[in-house]
């Protein structure tokens, strides 16, 4: 797989979990982020707009990360940091 390139991404978050966000490219908006997510997620809300490079330092995530998976599902979601492990094994 290629290297991601610089992406211009929107950040939304919902009116139901707090620290939970959404990043998808701009020019989708919040079409890109799949109606499942979008019902747990409830209202959203767009907090920035943000140009991601894989060089750049993000709080909670790598931006190569970030940027892989918005390559490759359309959007990237960010984990409430006390959550992660629990969604993570959720239904397993």
């Amino acid at each position: 797989m290629s290297e991601p390139d610089n992406m211009l991404c929107t950040i939304f978050k919902g009116s139901r979990e707090q620290e939970m966000y959404v990043y998808v490219p701009r020019e989708a908006g919040a079409d890109n982020i799949p109606e499942e997510l979008q019902k747990r997620m409830g209202v959203l809300k767009e907090v920035m707009t943000l140009e991601i490079s894989p060089q750049r330092k993000l709080a909670r995530a790598s931006a190569e990360t970030v940027l892989r998976d918005i390559q490759d599902k359309g959007f990237y979601l960010q984990l409430p940091p006390d959550i992660s492990g629990q969604v993570l094994f959720d239904g397993d």
